[in-house]
Formats: structure tokens, C-alpha cells, sequence
């Protein structure tokens, strides 16, 4: 190729990357103006349930036609059909998060502007082909995610808690504070709701240290679960709530409504931030005072974070036995530190002594959540709040993850929810309330074999009966933990639920 016609396509590529530069920028103007007009002509349409999903996208469809016929902006066929269907997924959806949120192995949606968006599957972060076609655009979904459920977002609010239809937790940040762009954050919930067998088939408990967390709830225990960002909290706070009595009344109390009860007497509160004049807000605190004159037998507060942490604790201590709630630490000791700096934020003077003696009054037992290295969310602490010693809240732990056993070739560690040995002082309680929870949990592996009783003799017949012992799991679901072998074999545990015959 000659000198003249190289410097004739180097002079050329910048007039092509212009003119095409120019024509997306003149379908954004059109995508943009479109929207605003669907907007302010359907209202409240978009979000009345009484209208299904396929009256919804005719109409829509037959309203975008319209409004195309009017305008003048040249558009090939196939650029129409894309700015159709993506004006649909935005109003009838969301937009590009669409195939994510649909999408069951992805457990967090991570927007860092319109032009980086990260999901993680199986505990690992990755950067997804998902593109927004401008801030504009990504703010629109914002605006309809917060709009759902009542809420608003902008200059004088940057940032926003909000929900998804099916409980997702979300969170928005936007201009001025969101120096990159607008960011969004999902926490997805599972369509399907997740129980105790799903956490002992992910490995995040065993099933001795399932009973035990079975027997507190029954055992009406006041328990605090605790854990960093991102480590399991709402999903084990929700699955341990599925243990409560049916006859039970219930209050929850949350920033944004995540849990899932399936309870009937059930009363689910949230919060409500300040309105355009500043005013209006209720706190979780409010709620939660307010709570205790709507005679309930438990409240669950989905996070302690500021000063209704002192209101909860007087709740605890005040006839409402079996209250749970979780709190952001990274140990069980954290955790009571914590709860005493959240205490003082409610703006009393209260000497340090008083703050831990309603702390070891009120709490039973913490439950620590940590999220592993593999990805993995597991228990890895499980303490009994035995009292004060001096100045001191004293700790009993009673189930320690087994770090020592490391990991196998893929980085996944081999070790589990141990037992340590020792018998905690709630025991009693649960006698007194008739709560099956044999002693048995608590040994250690080695104790288990030696107290395990004999193994038969063989029969007249010359041979071996099987040994078999059965210990049960779940009073409620009649499920157990059976051990089986056949002739000359030794017996193995695994867990049998009669529900799903596993």
C-alpha cells in the first residue's frame, strides 16, 4: 500500500468514529426522551399488580411505536428493535441486571458505574460483559428499584436502602457522594427458601450444632448472631426464626424487609427515612420502643447498629425471652464489645459495669459467622454468655471451626463445626422447657467412641447382627441421625431427614 492511501484512511478513521460517535449519542437523546414520555404516561401503571407482566409490555410496545412514528431520527430496523426491547426491559424490569438477577448462582450484584458491573458466583468476584448505556440510564433503574417500594433518591438523599419484590437487599449510592458514577449493590435472596438441611448440606453447620441452635429457639435463648459484612447473618437469623412456635406472636424489625417467615402471626415493620423537609424519619429504634406495646412473645431485629441496641437489651430483659437480632463483629468477644459501644450511642450516661451486666443478663449464647477464604459462609463459633467475673463478661465456647485440617487441592477447607467437650449452663432451661437436646452433641469426636456402646455378639446363627443406634435431630421434623453398617463393617453417622428421604 502507497504512502498517499495510508495517510488517506488515517485521516478517514476519525470522520467514521465521529459520525458513529454522533449517531449513538442521537439514540441515547431518543432512548432517553422515549423513557421520560412512557414514564409520565403510564404513572403508577407500571407499578399496580393488578396488571400483568404481558398486558404491561403490549402496552408499552404499542406506546413506543407510537412515539417512534413521530420522531425523525433514522434508525435501521435493527437498531428499532434494540431500543424496543431495551425501553421494555427497563420499565418492565431492570434493564441490564436483567440476566443477572435471573441468573440463581449469582449472589451479589456489584454496579460501579454504567461501565463496570461485577456479580459473585461461588464466593468468587468476577466482572461481567453487563454495560449500562450512560449514568442517565443506570439512575432510571435506580429511580424505579427505590420507587417500588416507597422510597426516593437524589441530590438531597444520595443514598437509599431499599428492596426487590422477592426480599433482595438493596443498596444505592448517586451523585454527589458517588464520585464514579451512580453505584448499586443486590444482595439477592434464593427463590427458594433455605432451612436448617440446605446449611448442613452447604457445610455451614453440622448437624449436632444444628440441634443446639433447634433447642435455643424453643428453648426460648436470647441469641445474638454475629458476623462481618457479607457472611450469612440474615440467612441463619432467618432460618432460625423457622424454628419458632407457630402460636407465637412475632414482630420484625428492619432496616428493609429481608426476613421470610413462615409463621401467620407474624407483624413485619421497617423504617422510614426523612421526607423532603427533613422530617418524618422512624428509626429502628422507634420501632423497636415501639414493639414492646404491641404484646409480643419474640422480636427479631434484623441488625443492631446504633442506639436500639440499649432498647433491645431492656427488651431481652423484660419478658421478651427468645428475641434474636444480629450484629456487624468479627469474633463473639468483638461482638460484646460492640453491643457496648452501640449501647452508649444512645445517648445515655451509663457507667460501663451497668451496660455489661444487662449485657450478660440479657444474652445467652452468640452465634459467629465468618466467610472463609474458599468463599464459603460458616459457623465457626458457637459461645454461651455465662455472666460477669469481676469487670468481665465471661464467654463459654462450646463449638469451634477446625481450622487445622487446612484445604484440599481446590482451596476448599476440609474442616468442620467441632464440639469441645463441655456442657453449657442453659441445659437447665432447656429441661424446663421440655426441649429435647441430648448431652451427646457436645462431646468430642474422640469421647463419642468411647462412650459408643458395644457392638452385638454375633447371633445363633453365626452372623454378625448390624449395629444400630439412633439419636434424634429434629423433634419437629422426626428426623434422625442414624448409623448402619453391614456384617463385619464399622458403623458410619450421616444424617436421615424423613421429609426429603435423604
Amino acid at each position: 500500500m502507497s504512502l498517499y492511501k495510508r495517510l488517506q484512511e488515517a485521516k478517514a478513521e476519525p470522520k467514521a468514529t465521529r459520525l458513529t460517535e454522533r449517531a449513538t449519542s442521537s439514540q441515547l437523546e431518543l432512548r432517553n426522551k422515549i423513557h421520560e414520555q412512557l414514564i409520565e404516561e403510564l404513572g403508577s401503571k407500571i407499578f399496580d399488580r393488578n396488571v400483568s407482566a404481558e398486558e404491561l409490555r403490549k402496552e408499552i410496545n404499542d406506546k413506543i411505536v407510537s412515539l417512534l412514528a413521530k420522531e425523525r431520527t433514522p434508525l435501521s430496523q435493527t437498531d428499532r428493535q434494540r431500543l424496543i426491547e431495551g425501553l421494555i426491559s427497563d420499565i418492565v424490569g431492570y434493564g441490564p441486571l436483567d440476566p443477572l438477577l435471573e441468573d440463581d448462582s449469582v449472589t451479589d450484584i456489584m454496579v460501579n458505574g454504567p461501565y463496570s458491573v461485577y456479580c459473585e458466583r461461588g464466593g468468587n468476584l468476577e466482572k461481567t460483559e453487563v454495560r449500562f448505556h450512560d449514568e442517565t440510564h443506570l439512575k432510571k433503574v435506580i429511580d424505579k428499584i427505590v420507587g417500588q417500594v416507597g422510597r426516593r433518591i437524589d441530590e438531597a438523599n444520595p443514598m437509599c436502602d431499599a428492596r426487590l419484590p422477592d426480599g433482595s437487599r438493596v443498596h444505592a449510592v448517586i451523585h454527589p457522594v458517588a464520585l464514579g458514577g451512580p453505584y448499586l449493590t443486590i444482595r439477592k435472596f434464593a427463590r427458594e427458601r433455605l432451612t436448617i438441611e440446605h446449611l448442613i448440606e452447604f457445610g455451614t453447620v453440622t448437624p449436632e450444632a444444628a440441634k443446639l441452635l433447634q433447642a435455643m429457639v424453643l428453648g426460648r435463648l436470647n441469641v445474638i448472631i454475629a458476623g462481618g459484612s457479607s457472611t450469612g447473618k440474615t440467612t441463619l437469623l432467618n432460618v432460625m426464626s423457622g424454628f419458632i412456635p407457630p402460636e407465637e406472636r412475632i414482630v420484625t424489625i428492619e432496616d428493609a424487609k429481608e426476613l421470610q417467615l413462615q409463621q401467620e402471626h407474624v407483624l413485619s415493620m421497617e423504617t422510614r427515612p426523612p421526607n423532603v423537609e427533613g422530617t418524618g424519619e422512624i428509626t429502628i429504634r422507634d420501632l423497636v420502643r415501639n414493639s414492646l406495646r404491641m404484646r409480643p412473645d419474640r422480636i427479631i431485629v434484623g441488625e443492631c447498629r446504633g442506639g436500639e441496641a440499649l432498647d433491645m437489651l431492656q427488651a431481652m430483659n423484660t419478658g421478651h425471652d427468645g428475641s434474636l437480632t444480629t450484629v456487624h463483629a468479627n469474633t463473639p468477644s468483638d461482638a460484646l464489645k460492640r453491643l457496648e459501644t452501640l449501647v452508649l450511642m444512645a445517648g445515655y450516661d451509663l457507667p460501663v459495669r451497668a451496660i455489661r451486666e444487662q449485657m450478660a443478663s440479657a444474652i445467652d449464647c452468640i452465634v459467629q459467622m465468618n466467610r472463609l477464604r474458599d468463599g464459603s459462609r460458616r459457623i465457626t463459633s458457637i459461645c454461651e454468655v455465662q455472666g460477669m467475673e469481676g469487670d468481665e463478661i465471661t464467654l463459654l465456647e462450646l463449638f469451634r471451626f477446625d481450622f487445622s485440617k487446612g484445604t484440599d487441592g481446590h482451596g476448599r477447607y476440609l474442616g468442620r463445626l467441632e464440639p469441645l467437650g463441655v456442657i453449657p449452663q442453659f441445659m437447665e432451661v432447656f429441661e424446663n422447657f421440655g426441649v429435647d437436646c441430648p448431652p451427646e452433641i457436645f462431646l468430642k469426636s474422640e469421647e463419642k467412641a468411647l462412650s459408643a456402646p458395644p457392638k452385638e455378639l454375633p447371633g445363633a446363627a453365626g452372623e454378625s447382627a448390624p449395629h444400630r443406634t439412633s439419636v434424634p435431630l429434629f423433634a419437629d421434623d422426626a428426623s434422625a441421625l442414624q448409623t448402619g453398617g453391614g456384617a463385619g463393617e464399622d458403623a458410619t453417622e450421616r444424617p436421615l431427614f424423613a421429609d426429603d428421604a435423604r
